[in-house]
């Protein structure tokens, strides 16, 4: 499965118009993939909306991406956003498609993006040990996604779906402590170019 991580930046009040837009986009008949998650960013850089699409094929993907960049309002919000960042992925092999909350059940409302720079020869050591240690992780909350970029620094990206922020604190607190989580040997292979953004889903976001 591949998977876009779409960043508009809005001006201050303008967050719900442009989850509208970005639905009609995303759903407009000649788009491809399918709309997965929009949320608003609530800690972290703020006044940003996160979209997450999900596509069957990598050529599905470019095709999209050609679509939005040839778009005189990209995401319908052309005249709204101060700028638009659009990164692609793979999601990890051995996870499961992401599904919209109504079919898979999955739900937040509180979710974490977080991304992590990989040095070199870590991208299979990463997939082998998360592969691994998830299963026992998610016992404790289920990961929307795991992915590995496929343009600009190497990384990858994981997103966690939580009650809410305290549970978030007590969960992470607790899988360290039971040593479910980091998996062991996998930060060695991090860089230390790490980001964590707590978003909501906006009204329109499949993701709940």
């Amino acid at each position: 499965m591949y998977y876009e991580l779409a960043t508009l930046t809005l001006p201050f009040g303008t967050a719900g118009q442009a989850a509208q837009n970005v639905q009609a986009f995303a759903g407009a008949p000649e788009a491809q993939g399918e709309l997965l998650g929009c949320w608003f960013t609530d800690i972290g850089q703020l006044n940003q909306m996160i979209v997450l699409r999900g596509f069957a094929s990598l050529d599905q993907l470019q095709a999209e991406r050609e679509r939005t960049q040839r778009s005189a309002s990209p995401f319908g919000c052309g005249e709204i956003f101060q700028s638009l960042e659009q990164h692609s992925y793979k999601g990890f092999p051995w996870m499961k498609p992401v599904r919209p909350s109504a079919e898979s059940g999955l739900a937040g409302p509180v979710y974490e993006i977080r991304s992590y720079g990989i040095k070199p020869g870590g991208v299979q050591p990463t997939l082998d040990l998360w592969e691994q240690y998830l299963p026992p992780r998610e016992q404790l909350s289920p990961c929307v996604v795991a992915m590995l970029a496929l343009d600009g620094p190497l990384r990858f990206t994981n997103i966690w779906a939580y009650e809410s922020l305290n549970a978030r604190s007590q969960i992470r607190a607790d899988a360290v402590a039971l040593g479910l989580w980091p998996p062991k040997g996998g930060p060695a292979w991090l860089t230390t170019a790490m980001s964590s953004t707590i978003a909501l889903p906006t009204a329109v976001s499949p993701l709940k």
